[in-house]
């Protein structure tokens, strides 16, 4: 199971992320992420890691192309948030890609 919240700030926007973005809840995860993108304007992007505690080959996936597009905020207090985070940008920078 995966809870997703969207808490909207003066200079950014962040998806709270809490549980495994596995299987489903990945697109679930994608549909909110694609709501949120019309409103973001100046403001950044903040993923919120924190309460995560696996993410599959497709959501690593998923982290992956939204850091890519819009150079996203990660926020990870754990080994293995930090891990996921670091598997993101590691992947847009091999492919030369960030932020675009």
């Amino acid at each position: 199971m995966l809870r997703i919240t969207v808490q909207d700030g003066e200079k950014n926007q962040t998806i709270k992320l809490e549980g495994k973005i596995v299987g489903p809840w990945v697109e679930e995860f994608e549909r909110t992420y694609q709501s949120v993108v019309p409103s973001l304007g100046a403001k950044e992007l903040h993923l919120d890691l924190r309460g995560v505690g696996f993410v599959d080959a497709k959501g690593r996936g998923l982290l992956h192309e939204i850091y890519r597009k819009t150079n996203a905020h990660f926020l990870a207090d754990s080994p293995l948030t930090r891990y996921f985070v670091e598997d993101a940008m590691r992947e847009s920078e091999k492919n030369g890609q960030k932020g675009v």
